[in-house]
């Protein structure tokens, strides 16, 4: 675009500025001639950047200033010149060189600076007593190069200052309050070829309009008025549109897999008693999962209350009750189940639902699902986390078995990309025959382990259903599926909320 044609697009702004621009001229200067606020300059400036009619250009320098002390030196001048007058022609003492005028502060200091240059004696008796020596007599007269230094007019640029100039100004930074050192930044301007030419006709504006206003529209004034063109070609900043975590698009499209397999969602606090989350599960009261350095224990309130039925309970822990199993021994502690917790997996929610199967809200065969946050008092490191979401599914189904749970599952890990899934024996205290889940990664070329999985025992289904039924289960690590998705190596990346990841992760595959 000719420089003709991009004067008449010209903002208000700048053209205000354009007539006072020269080459290498200051920001400070050219907001104080063209009478405009600092910001509206700015502005200005950028714009005119982007037409590519001139860069700003950032210059970062260190210099000196005066401090608190530094102004009052630089009139009186410098304390130990006084310290030295006083003494000139009697040795004083401290307390009377403070009758003076001189502070304690300035005193020491002094003491300190004169006694490096062997200008003063000092005398102990029953207190200190300062006299002059000849060294001192000589230095008295002399204008030293501290003062020379606090002479010039400040600030003072620091790569300017000479061998004498850069040896005195450190030694007045070691005293407190002189002087300080401060990076200041200085913009300047420097005009493109256009940008000269823009400045050369600045004069050929005119009188220009910004907008058309009702009042020109009502008496026909806009008929002889000349009209500002707009640019629609330029560049202008990018503006970054809100938008979902990265990880919350890959929980929803986790949930839609499930929903379209005719899932129900489940739903629940994340603070449970340990009865719902550990007890009807048929985890022991002993079992290591429930101790301090696994859980998240509630201080407040500490208890909860437990539904009438918690004796089926108790029954299948201490001897099995009708389920045919001997149960774990002991005695079960209803004030032990009653302890409210962070949930330590959403296993929990699946006891909830299968209870609700009991009472008729739901009916068999039923599919329930939930991916949502459980809580660990883990130490937190490259693979492991104290707050994560699990991906937890059963099927109530009397015809159910485990080629039914594997094909539940290599249905929801194909559609996350993997391309097979195997299962091997494992333990869980609730499923038998209970499974170790693991996926092959084609990037990666290897087998991962991603949760677990296996058909609930008697002691769960036929305590919180009242018969026993085939329940699949599993329950999965959500970050552990998604992490190298995102090409990350460590899960706690996932959680990093920087802006430029959040604005340039790829999308997820929904």
């Amino acid at each position: 675009m000719s420089a003709e044609k991009i004067l008449k697009t010209l903002h208000p702004l700048e053209r205000k500025t354009l007539p006072f621009l020269k080459q290498g001229i200051l920001f400070e200067d050219l907001v104080k001639i063209s009478g405009l606020k600092d910001v509206e300059v700015m502005r200005a400036l950028q714009w005119l950047n982007n037409k590519k009619a001139l860069e700003i250009r950032e210059e970062i320098s260190e210099v000196l200033n005066l401090d608190k002390n530094g102004f009052e030196y630089k009139k009186k001048g410098l304390p130990e010149k006084k310290f030295l007058k006083e003494i000139k022609n009697k040795a004083l003492t401290i307390q009377e060189l403070e009758r003076k005028g001189l502070s304690r502060e300035e005193i020491n200091g002094c003491i300190g600076v004169l006694k490096q240059k062997a200008a003063v004696d000092v005398k102990k008796d029953k207190t200190l007593t300062f006299s002059i020596t000849n060294f001192g007599r000589v230095f008295l007269e002399k204008t030293s190069l501290e003062e020379k230094l606090l002479s010039k007019k400040f600030p003072v640029n620091m790569s300017g200052l000479e061998d004498e100039e850069r040896f005195a100004a450190d030694n007045l930074l070691r005293r407190k309050g002189i002087l300080k050192k401060e990076k200041i930044k200085k913009k300047t301007v420097e005009l493109s070829s256009l940008g000269l030419k823009l400045v050369k006709n600045s004069s050929k504006i005119g009188d220009v309009s910004d907008r058309l206003t009702p009042a020109m529209l009502k008496t026909g004034s806009w008929k002889k008025k000349s009209f500002r063109e707009y640019d629609v070609s330029i560049n202008v900043p990018k503006i970054s549109s809100g938008r979902r975590h990265f990880v919350n698009k890959a929980i929803n499209y986790m949930k839609s897999i499930w929903l379209e397999m005719g899932f129900t969602e489940m739903k629940g606090s994340i603070v449970q008693s340990g009865f719902w989350n550990l007890d009807t599960l048929f985890v022991p009261q002993d079992h290591p999962a429930r101790a301090m350095q696994d859980t998240f224990y509630v201080k407040e309130p500490k208890n909860a209350k437990i539904p009438e039925w918690y004796k089926k309970v108790k029954d299948v822990h201490e001897n099995g009750a009708d389920t045919g199993s001997t149960g774990w021994g002991g005695k079960w502690s209803k004030e032990e189940a009653s302890e409210n917790m962070l949930r330590t997996h959403t296993t929990g929610l699946s006891a909830m639902y299968l209870d609700k199967i009991r009472s008729g809200e739901y009916e068999m065969p039923a599919k329930f699902f939930s991916v949502n946050k459980v809580f660990r008092n883990e130490a937190l490191d490259w693979k492991h986390l104290f707050e994560f979401n699990q991906v937890e599914g059963i099927v109530i189904d009397p015809n159910a078995n485990l080629k039914h749970l594997k094909g539940y599952l290599k249905e929801f890990f194909g559609k996350m990309g993997f391309t097979d899934i195997r299962m091997r024996p494992g333990h869980f205290p609730y499923t038998e025959p209970s499974v170790e889940v693991d996926v092959y990664n084609p990037k990666k070329k290897e087998w991962i382990e991603l949760g677990g999985a296996g058909i609930f025992r008697p002691e769960v289904t036929k305590t919180l259903i009242g018969i026993e039924v085939p329940v699949l289960a599993w329950g999965l690590g959500m970050e552990r599926i998604i992490v190298d998705y995102f090409g990350f190596k460590d899960l706690r990346d996932l959680y990093n909320n920087k802006l430029d990841l959040l604005r340039n992760m790829k999308e997820w595959l929904k």
